[in-house]
């Protein structure tokens, strides 16, 4: 799409027609406009008031003008946050004992994200839009709360506290590394070295680089704007963000403008952006890629509003375009790059230094370092009346708009789903069946809600046929019945990717199913949204996005054939070491107690679900009370032998319960008494860590009457690894002496299910020699010579099939 720009000398006529032009136009600071961007501004200005948007030209550059001092006033107090204990409002030099003794800060990225925050707030005055942002580099943080701080766009705690004048500001640097804490050891302040639920309008922390990436396209819903500010560092991390253009989809998706921040500094070196070369070579990878590149100066805030307008203008244009059946998916999708360097506006620009301490030294302690800062500080600082009044007028644009903290996408609460009927049953077949079933059926009774399903590579493979049919995968050219344009499955060999399409989906239904190995590549990327979730929660603004699951099948004990890589347990362990009120760890053995944890999972808020589900058929073990008492309680009784001391057997897994039912036959057989419990949700039964977490625990009624105390000896067999199941679930295992814990020990290769379970110590036969010894009883009387031969690692494994 071609740009017409005024020439240099229609510029400089329409500065002498324009005083607020010809005003803006001479920069502030150090804030300069460049020809090209004055072009970009002219336009601007024209279209805003040929459409409505604005009344005058005049009064664009005057609300840029004030843009440009509240962004000098920007750096100036992101400088400040760094380095010094106290500002200075008239301007004057800092002296030693007004620094930290300890200054912290990420400053460089920060100073560049300035005029990028600024343009961003900018462009919503200026059109009356309030649109949505996230920033993939987090730790970036200073430049949005020294802007929301200046701008009047904070939540009622920052208000509180940061709010009045000299003194607030004071606090906000006080506070900024400042490692306050509370009685319960949290951090007491509401301010972070990154994103956080305190920070007005942030929707994630951005500490994890590359997740924005992934994320950003799925974010927003129709109707709605989201800027994406990216690192070029992250480019180089995260290759999956190239497919963008490939899932984009106006009919289900809101405009998602990308800008990538090219500030050409890693934290210790350059990046291969870090040259104009590398910018243009850049910009040719992603036209190859499907994207609208547009280079633009990012030092300057103008520049960022009108490459936010360009961007969302030629977006429009494209999707005329498509209406006409001129393009078809993908559109070319803009994406911004914003030229900079490190730590623009301050001393050490362009230098390795820049990222973290430009300063050669500590102002507090350092007299060269103290001179520096208060010299490269000076051009920053924007007169009170100056900035009172560009201030005001920018609020004064806002009219009924909302403040950006109140964006769309920081404020998700979908609608709470129509639940489809459950249909349980007593027929063997495969877990997964009640889950594809069910997604189906809650897909189609509920429209208004957008569905996602994160697919890294066979759906149909792991049972979710019924899902591939009605779903179908994401194309731009399909070539099969279950390919199609508009369709909801996110397909790549890629789990971060696939995985963040969901995370990113909060205002509808969503649903990732991969085998268990492979799922552990997405926990970087779920465990970055339980902690923001979480942490909103503790905010008092809890997430309201709906629930889903994350599915792991085709799991460890179903893999053997497929070598040793494809048998590991980490991710369901990881996840239990999350808070479990923000993820729940779920090993239902059958259908129907697949079947009943789904209505819960997929009405909760700002809670995921790690489900491990055989894909393999399983009998058919739980009646529909005790599945969904496994739902409600996380445990449930299956059968016992009364007697004297019974065994507490304990089964966690749907092949471990199998394995446990033999056992228990033989145990019956000998007279042995024993009580065996199935652990669905063995994250219910720890000990809680905090008071939050305390409260999605099972009841002290439920494990009393589950878990008898006086049921000394117990033996459980895990699907995970012993080891980690005996640390979360110590409150069952009390005794050391009288507890036996089987599971996964790290042992595998091309074996078949049976062979698995014997490499691992995990039979039937293993669960009696654990009694025997608990019982102080001779393994002879419930297994033959040849079993006990073959426990003991001296014979045939398989006399135990």
């Amino acid at each position: 799409m071609q740009q017409i720009l005024p020439s240099l000398a229609e510029l400089t006529a329409h500065a002498q027609q324009e005083p607020a032009f010809a005003a803006w136009q001479a920069g502030y600071g150090p804030v300069q406009h460049s020809a090209q961007t004055q072009a970009a501004v002219f336009r601007l200005a024209h279209q805003l008031v040929q459409s409505g948007q604005q009344p005058s030209l005049a009064q664009v550059y005057q609300l840029l003008q004030a843009l440009d001092r509240l962004s000098v006033a920007g750096l100036w107090l992101v400088v400040h946050m760094t380095y010094a204990r106290r500002v200075r409002l008239d301007g004057a030099p800092l002296q030693a004992e007004d620094f930290k003794a300890q200054p912290e800060g990420h400053t460089g990225g920060a100073l560049n994200m300035v005029p990028a925050y600024a343009g961003y707030l900018g462009l919503n005055a200026l059109s009356g839009q309030t649109r949505g942002w996230l920033m993939g580099q987090g730790h970036c943080v200073a430049a949005i709360e020294a802007l929301n701080l200046l701008t009047a766009n904070q939540h009622p705690e920052q208000v509180a506290r940061y709010a009045d004048g000299e003194a607030g500001m004071n606090r906000l640097l006080g506070d900024f590394y400042g490692y306050a804490q509370a009685s319960d050891g949290s951090p007491s302040a509401p301010l972070g070295s990154h994103v956080n639920p305190h920070t007005a309008g942030g929707i994630a922390e951005g500490g994890y680089l590359g997740f924005a990436e992934l994320q950003y396209a799925h974010l927003p819903l129709p109707g709605e704007t989201l800027v994406a500010f990216l690192s070029d560092g992250a480019a180089e991390e995260q290759r999956g963000s190239d497919w963008m253009p490939r899932w984009w989809r106006a009919e289900d998706c809101g405009v998602a403008l990308p800008v990538m921040i090219a500030n050409g500094r890693r934290i210790e070196q350059r990046t291969e952006l870090g040259t104009h070369a590398g910018v243009e070579g850049f910009s040719e990878q992603l036209r190859r890629c499907g994207f609208d590149p547009l280079i633009f100066d990012g030092r300057d805030p103008a520049a960022f509003v009108c490459a936010l307008w360009e961007m969302e203008q030629r977006l429009a244009h494209r999707l005329q375009e498509k209406s006409h059946g001129i393009l078809n998916y993908p559109l070319p999708m803009p994406y911004a790059i914003a030229e900079t360097v490190k730590g623009f506006g301050f001393y050490g620009a362009a230098s390795n230094a820049a990222h973290n301490l430009p300063l050669p030294g500590n102002p507090h302690l350092d007299d060269e370092a103290r001179a520096l800062f208060n010299q490269h500080v000076a051009p920053l600082w924007v007169a009170p009346a100056e900035l009172a009044a560009a201030r005001e007028l920018f609020a004064g644009q806002r009219g009924g708009r909302a403040l950006e903290r109140d964006n769309p996408l920081a404020c998700r609460h979908p609608a709470t789903p129509q639940l489809p009927a459950l249909h349980y049953h007593d027929q063997d077949c495969s877990p997964m069946a009640a889950l594809d079933r069910f997604f189906v059926e809650l897909v189609a009774a509920n429209p208004a809600l957008r569905p996602r399903v994160g697919n890294p590579d066979e759906l149909a493979s792991n049972r979710l046929g019924g899902v591939l049919k009605a779903l179908k995968h994401r194309v731009c050219a399909p070539e099969s019945a279950s390919e199609a344009v508009d369709g909801k499955i996110i397909t790549a060999l890629n789990e971060e990717a696939v995985v963040s399409a969901c995370l990113a989906n909060q205002g509808g239904l969503n649903l990732v199913a991969s085998y268990e190995a492979f799922c552990v590549k997405m926990l970087g990327a779920v465990r970055q949204s339980l902690i923001f979730a979480r942490q909103q929660k503790e905010a008092g603004r809890p997430a309201g996005w709906l629930g889903w699951p994350l599915v792991a099948t085709s799991h460890t004990w179903e893999n053997g054939k497929n070598q040793q890589s494809h048998q590991d347990t980490t991710f369901c362990e990881a996840l239990l070491g999350e808070m479990s009120d923000m993820v729940r760890v779920l090993f239902p053995a059958d259908h129907n107690s697949v079947l009943a944890t789904l209505p819960a999972i997929y009405q909760a808020r700002g809670q995921l679900a790690c489900m491990v589900i055989p894909k393999r058929e399983r009998p058919a073990i739980f009646s529909q009370t005790q599945a969904e008492q496994l739902a409600r309680d996380g445990a449930v009784l299956v059968e016992q032998l009364d007697g004297e001391e019974p065994l507490l057997l304990m089964a966690c897994g749907s092949y471990q319960l199998a394995e446990m039912q033999r056992a228990a036959v033989r145990l019956r057989t000998a007279g042995l008494a024993y009580r065996l419990v199935y652990v669905q949700e063995p994250g219910r039964f720890r000990a809680p860590r905090d008071r939050w977490e305390a409260q999605a625990l099972a009841s002290p009624e439920v494990v009393a009457q589950l878990f008898a105390p006086a049921l000394r000896r117990r033996v459980l067999l895990t699907h995970m690894r012993p080891e980690v199941a005996r640390g979360h679930l110590w409150p069952l295992l009390p005794d050391a002496s009288n507890t036996v814990v089987l599971g996964y020990r790290n042992r595998g290769g091309t074996l078949d299910e049976a062979g698995m379970q014997f490499a691992n110590n995990a039979t039937w036969a293993h669960i009696l020699d654990a009694c025997a010894q608990l019982l102080q009883v001779p393994l002879s009387g419930v297994l033959s010579a040849a079993e006990i031969t073959a426990v003991k690692g001296e014979g045939d494994p398989r006399v135990l099939r």
